[in-house]
């Protein structure tokens, strides 16, 4: 049984020096309303699913937090099947977090976000206002402007006559968008974080361009009266591959990678870290997509740089953890760790060649947690109707609330995993509705404990139930807004528009700094 621990004691030991996995294992729309500054988000409805990813290692210090009503038990048992063995779970859960005096925060991903601001402050990253870029357009200027988001952020929407880079990118490609020292470069985001970074990545990185960030990004230029393109396609260059141009590249990123006191460790180094049941480690590859998909090495996950910066509590689970990052040409991975660093990580670079494959595999030899999850059967869209036409069966639907309330299998019900014994009718054959395979597995798992005989998946989901012209129903109300524990309701509609959910984001980013107490400060180490 799992340890009870009250919120005094988690508040020491996360600064006791030890590795430990705060779990806050709430759907994302709880954990959104707030939450403990160093809590990583794992929804207990995702948890087999994602437990192995965040937290590779079995042996680690894991604390559970809930909202009280007993999830983290329920998790605490999936855990323990899975071979974790350190278990703790907050007494009361995130609202005694609260009670004892400690700040629940809004919003997510809230060190990278915390981190972006803090760096403004300490190193005074210029930035510009959307009315003058407007201005510096209008008098013809020499500038670009670069879009730090991901590709499919900025193809959503983004500033007319931006070029999408990702921030991670940008040391790489940086030279091939502005190859004139006197454009200046301006980079956006959506609100400021990846302005910030983006902006002080390349002064770090020692361009001789001037650099700025674009205040409050794409919100600032909504809040400015002005119109966002949408689909535009124009895309990062290509990376130089010609030795003599990449050289210098290199040499600036390693001695900026230096300077925050990242090390190079060998292949021999990670084999040893990871059969090191006393640590976690992880191994990232910071290159793009396409990159990743084309040249991975083995035991390595893809994390693009600037994402890893912008939101490292999704790939990171373990405060005090080690990572180790590889990008094939010494210029991403550098900068990638200098930044993680200063967040507070133990960042490390992968040198030399990589271990084969099967040797790498066998100290990566854990079995996957999502294998100890059932396989309920699945039911084509005409069985399924023949079920429901006599009332034999229920449907119950996984796919997201907002989903949901568009279209549905009529007479079905909304459902997420912490709430499935309330919403299923033991006695019926159940049908679960969902995008995710794996999802619908952990559902099944917990509508078997709770007495239900016959679980089946809607074979290809929603889609092949219209696919088979089955009728459909929505419920723009259903279900309402109190039990959509899955959606972020956090600022809802600052990227579309709402000019005063903008205003409210852009106050809640830059108001994060003020909150911090002196713990949740110290974690970071800006300018070391």
């Amino acid at each position: 049984m799992a340890a009870s621990i009250d919120a005094k004691t988690l508040k020491q030991w996360l600064s006791d020096g030890e590795e430990m996995a705060f779990l806050d294992v709430r759907e994302p729309g709880q954990f959104a309303e707030g939450h403990a500054f160093f809590a990583v988000p794992l929804a207990y409805s995702r948890f087999e699913l994602d437990v192995e990813r965040l937290v590779p290692n079995r042996s680690v210090r894991m604390v559970l937090c809930d909202a009280g009503d007993g999830v983290a038990e329920r998790t605490q048992k999936r855990a323990e099947a899975l071979g974790y063995a350190n278990i703790s779970i907050l007494q009361g859960g995130a609202p005694a977090w609260g009670a004892a005096g400690y700040t629940l925060y809004e919003g997510v991903n809230l060190p990278s976000k915390t981190f972006g601001e803090l760096i403004e402050h300490v190193r005074h990253t210029p930035r510009i206002t959307a009315e003058e870029l407007v201005s510096m357009r209008q008098r013809g200027d020499d500038f670009v402007l670069v879009d730090g988001r991901t590709w499919d952020e900025y193809q959503r929407f983004n500033i007319p006559g931006g070029i999408a880079c990702p921030n991670g990118e940008l040391p790489l490609r940086i030279g091939r968008i502005a190859p004139d020292p006197k454009t200046t470069i301006v980079v956006n985001c959506a609100g400021r974080t990846r302005s910030i970074i983006g902006a002080q990545t390349l002064i770090d990185f020692g361009v001789p361009n001037r650099a700025v960030a674009l205040e409050n990004g794409t919100q600032g230029w909504y809040l400015a009266g002005l119109e966002v393109e949408r689909g535009a396609d124009r895309r990062w260059p290509d990376a130089p591959t010609d030795e003599a141009e990449r050289a210098p590249l290199r040499a600036n990123a390693r001695r900026h990678g230096e300077h925050h006191g990242v090390a190079a460790v060998t292949a021999a180094d990670v084999l040893t870290w990871l059969r090191d049941e006393s640590r976690s480690t992880y191994l990232f590859d910071v290159r793009t997509a396409e990159e990743f998909a084309a040249d991975a090495r083995p035991g390595f996950a893809h994390a693009p740089g600037g994402q890893l910066v912008q939101a490292t509590d999704q790939w990171v689970g373990v405060k005090g953890a080690r990572i180790v990052l590889s990008d094939h040409d010494g210029i991403r991975a550098p900068m990638t760790a200098a930044w993680l660093r200063q967040l507070g990580h133990e960042a490390f670079l992968l040198s030399g060649a990589v271990e084969p494959r099967s040797v790498l595999a066998d100290a990566l030899s854990a079995k996957r947690a999502d294998a100890a999850l059932p396989n309920p059967p699945t039911v084509i869209a005409a069985k399924a109707a023949t079920l429901l036409e006599p009332g034999e069966a229920q449907v119950l639907d996984l796919r997201a609330s907002a989903a949901y309330r568009d279209a549905h299998v009529p007479g079905s019900r909304w459902a997420v995993r912490p709430r499935l014994a309330a919403a299923a009718i033991t006695g019926k054959t159940i049908i679960l509705v969902t995008d995710d395979t794996g999802v619908a597995r952990a559902a099944a798992l917990d509508l078997a404990e709770a007495g239900c005989r016959d679980v089946r998946v809607l074979e290809g989901g929603f889609a092949a139930w219209q696919a088979d012209g089955r009728p459909v129903e929505a419920s723009p109300g259903q279900p309402p807004d109190s039990e959509r524990i899955d959606f972020i309701f956090h600022t809802l509609g600052r990227n579309d528009g709402n000019l005063d959910a903008a205003r409210a984001y852009l106050a809640w980013e830059i108001n994060l700094v003020k909150q911090l107490d002196a713990q949740e400060l110290g974690v970071f180490r800006i300018g070391h």
